[in-house]
């Protein structure tokens, strides 16, 4: 919970204390386990061919708000993985379908602060297989759960270009808060994006964890498959807000 900020001297108003605050540790790769999938740090000789496969079966339109891709070629997709790979600022994740034992989708954490407590997932390219999928949002979990539980940060960050709808509902659906639009904040394939931020900080985090495990609980889902409450019930609710926050 968020406390009402202090006064100093001279009555200005200041932030609280944050009792016993010490930087964090980097974000590292390793392998977060799941129900439905789990996150490995990506290896191109494992993950290459589960991933460009995974990627052929798009048209080219869940590359719209990328900066890369589509991709011709396993060598090109493996070219541009190479260069995140090899990125130190990032930390790139396979996700790993449970059932397929194939790699269909990646995410990573970025521009992490340890010293803030702070860092951003980014870079997720999720396949047509993984889309809408019940392993789809464990594997966001994992990766909000890993920060907030492992890691005992305070911050975590969500950024889409402000056009992309389907990125905005997620963050809601996930329970990010919008926080703003940076305008002309990048260019992006040589076109202006204005940014959408949104956030998660560890006070959210400790309503939103059991939304999430009633949500990915088998009992959520009947015979079908089909769930019987919905995420964005549960974590409003967790939230104590409306579904449109």
């Amino acid at each position: 919970m968020e406390l009402e900020p202090a006064t100093n001297e001279w009555g200005q108003p200041i932030g609280w204390v944050v009792e016993g605050w010490e930087p964090r540790p980097a974000p590292v790769g390793v392998t977060i386990p799941g129900r439905y999938c789990r996150l490995e740090p990506l290896d191109l000789a494992r993950h290459a061919d589960d991933l460009y496969t995974a990627y052929a079966a798009d048209n080219g339109r869940m590359w719209t708000y990328l900066p890369y891709g589509p991709f011709g070629s396993r060598e090109d997709y493996e070219d541009r993985m190479r260069v995140f790979a090899s990125d130190t600022s990032m930390v790139v994740f396979a996700v790993v379908d449970a059932p397929s034992e194939r790699a269909s989708g990646v995410a990573a954490y970025q521009r992490a602060a340890p010293e803030h407590g702070s860092v951003e997932v980014g870079h997720v390219a999720l396949s047509p297989r993984l889309q809408r999928t019940v392993a789809a949002t464990e594997a966001m979990a994992l990766m909000m759960g890993h920060v907030f539980n492992v890691l005992r940060y305070r911050r975590y960050e969500w950024k889409c270009d402000a056009l992309n709808l389907p990125s905005r509902e997620a963050a809601k659906r996930l329970g990010f808060t919008y926080e703003g639009t940076f305008r002309q904040a990048v260019v992006v394939r040589g076109r202006n994006r204005d940014t959408a931020w949104f956030s998660v900080t560890d006070g959210e985090w400790r309503r939103l964890e059991p939304a999430f495990a009633a949500w990915l609980s088998p009992a959520n889902f009947d015979a079908l498959g089909q769930q019987r409450r919905s995420l964005s019930e549960l974590t409003a609710v967790a939230l104590g807000s409306g579904p449109n926050r």
